[in-house]
């Protein structure tokens, strides 16, 4: 997707002629150039489906008594930071306003644009305010309610407002309700002035985006046709496809069918996966006559949640049991050769994602080579791809899911999780109640469900600052207890050498992605977002840190097995209960370490263990573990 990032801001294309979004910079239904215009990075924008269409209609209606300028157009959003869902509204080639999942009011905002004020102005019945000369630079500014003339509306604190002065048309916040707002010093907040009537263009649907991008579409398959039948040119092992019933998995499997024709679909059923996701697979398996390995977690979840408790976006537990259990078993029996598996990963998915690459073993299933043809692809070119080859796609998308995976997923947004109370209230019920529960047990207030501070374990800033304005206590009642349960000591495994297994429960204060600093003192470290597993290589031995807390330590001697075991428990403590003293980025002799928000260890350090000796939580582990 042709696109050039500059102090925050990406560039994308429009075609004022078709109205539409292009891939590259050439309308292939026209042959035009298209209008440069900038939205916020990383410009991950897709195309908005079916309800999240109406539900941007509908708060266009709401704030200003009418949609019309918006209806019949395809609408496009683009992710930007946010407390959850933030999601630019893009519609004729420019940002409308910014659509809000507000976490503590449960409901949607809108923070208008000037394009959209500008596009409304001349239809708005409400939510208007007419003032009389502003005068000077305006924008970023708080004016006082004199300068009104008229305000039009029943609106609240904080609503989007229209300004208007003479020939100006501002976008402006609400600083007061509709019914004291004249009399206000601080009557409204204007967030950005118009530079001229905006021209949104004729409108257009999802034909029209796919015909424009058609050229631009071909040459993306071409290459990654090109790529697939190179890599798995001459090699014996059987090629698959993993199949999740997400739009990404969708695309890379028509991908992979074009260049290598039909192959096995590999599905790992969670147990925690929505009705329509499991539908969908089953039956594009069987449209297309494809074999699809269904590998079943069952109730694996609901074995471990009462052990483990819920799971968060710091601590999740749940895909080892849930997906690399399955996985690891199904592969291993399927294809005992070992299988090159397309998937669906891209780079833009998320920040451990942004270094893909086309070829990559899998490190935590054995006898797995994993192709990413969509590594550089948007989400825009993965939804223009999937219509152009007319393929059926789940319908939770068009019910305004972002994401399709488990439906109780602690990663997924808090608005996804209202759009299954509403969905799917069996689902959601069983759910809340099971939170409700835990909650009551740990002496938790009932705000830790309400508004979704079960999902961290260490709690984000944003969400401190809620905790703290809601006046809440939100640490459970055992906590701060450390203790080692050791499942297995070194001893003779099955695969040849030693393995060691052990839980680890204490306060989780840091995610578990950045333990890898800690990790890296003692030997190599990689990272799976999908399993959130850190997998540390060591002398030829193996550890495996999950995030519910479990290591697993496999070598090829007891006393090796034993020796990582321990250096791995210590690892995992140090970064854990780091206090940030600084005697170990003091005492580095290469200066690799620095302390500044949490222990950060770089590709400088020699692992002279100079730092793990002078560490207090390593010291001292053997008592905290007593």
């Amino acid at each position: 997707m042709a696109e050039l990032r500059s102090h925050g801001k990406v560039r994308m294309a429009w075609c004022d002629s078709c109205g539409t979004l292009l891939l590259g910079q050439d309308c292939s239904a026209c042959g035009g150039e298209g209008r440069v215009f900038q939205v916020n990075s990383p410009g991950e924008i897709r195309p908005a489906m079916e309800d999240g269409t109406a539900l941007v209609l509908s708060l266009f209606e709401e704030a200003f008594g009418d949609s019309s300028p918006l209806r019949g157009r395809q609408l496009f959003f683009n992710k930007v930071a946010g407390e959850d869902r933030s999601d630019e509204i893009v519609a004729g080639g420019a940002v409308m306003a910014t659509l809000r999942w507000e976490l503590r009011e449960r409901r949607y905002r809108l923070e208008l644009r000037a394009e959209g004020a500008s596009l409304m102005a001349p239809h708005a019945s409400s939510n208007v305010l007419r003032c009389g000369r502003l005068g000077g630079h305006v924008k970023g500014r708080n004016l006082a309610g004199d300068v009104i003339r008229e305000a039009a509306g029943d609106f609240r604190e904080d609503d989007p407002l229209i300004v208007i002065s003479g020939g100006t048309v501002a976008a402006a916040a609400a600083r007061a309700p509709a019914d004291r707002i004249m009399e206000e010093r601080k009557a409204f907040k204007v967030k950005d002035v118009a530079s001229s009537e905006f021209n949104a263009g004729p409108p257009s649907g999802r034909e029209a985006f796919v015909a424009a991008n058609r050229e631009h579409l071909r040459k993306l398959e071409m290459a990654a046709v090109s790529d697939l039948r190179s890599i798995v040119k001459g090699k014996k092992r059987a090629v698959t496809a993993s199949f999740s019933g997400g739009k990404d998995s969708l695309a890379a499997y028509l991908l992979a069918e074009k260049a290598l024709g039909p192959m096995e679909l590999i599905f790992v059923n969670t147990g925690l996966e929505f009705p329509e996701t499991v539908d969908f697979v089953r039956g594009f398996a069987a449209d297309r006559g494809l074999r699809l390995h269904e590998l079943d977690a069952g109730d694996a979840f609901w074995r471990s949640v009462d052990s483990f408790g819920p799971p968060a976006k710091d601590f999740r537990w749940c895909c080892k049991s849930c997906k690399l259990g399955p996985l690891t078993e199904g592969i291993s029996r399927l294809y005992p050769q070992g299988t090159m598996t397309v998937e669906g990963n891209r780079a833009l998915e998320s920040f451990s994602r942004a270094e893909t690459r086309f070829v990559a073993r899998n490190p935590f299933v054995p006898n797995q080579t994993v192709l990413n043809p969509l590594r550089g692809w948007s989400a825009a070119e993965v939804w223009a791809y999937i219509w152009w080859k007319g393929a059926d796609h789940n319908t939770l998308y068009e019910r305004d899911y972002s994401r399709i995976g488990c439906y109780l997923c602690p990663s997924s947004l808090a608005s996804d999780w209202e759009r299954t109370r509403q969905l799917h209230p069996g689902l959601y019920r069983g759910w809340d109640e099971h939170l409700r529960s835990y909650a009551e047990a740990k002496g938790l207030p009932p705000e830790y469900v309400d508004h979704g501070f079960w999902r961290w374990k260490s709690l984000p800033p944003k969400m401190l600052r809620m905790a703290e304005d809601m006046d809440l206590r939100l640490r459970p009642q055992d906590s701060d207890s450390v203790s080692l349960k050791v499942l297995k000591g070194a001893s003779p495994c099955a695969a040849g050498g030693h393995s060691a297994e052990a839980v680890l429960e204490m306060p989780l204060r840091r995610e578990l992605p950045m333990m890898r600093h800690s990790m890296r003192t003692i030997g190599d470290i990689r990272y799976s977002e999908d399993f959130d597993i850190a997998l540390l290589r060591y002398k030829g031995g193996t550890a495996k840190v999950f995030a519910g807390g479990q290591i697993s330590v496999v070598a090829p001697s007891k006393e090796l097995a034993e020796e990582l075991f321990d250096l791995t428990v210590k690892a995992l403590i140090r970064y854990q209960m780091c206090n940030e003293c600084g005697i170990c980025a003091k005492g580095c002799p290469r200066g690799a370490i620095s302390i500044e928000g949490g222990l950060r260890v770089s590709e400088d350090c020699d692992r002279c263990g100079k730092c793990l000796r002078s560490c207090v939580a390593v010291h001292y582990h053997d008592r905290i573990l007593s």
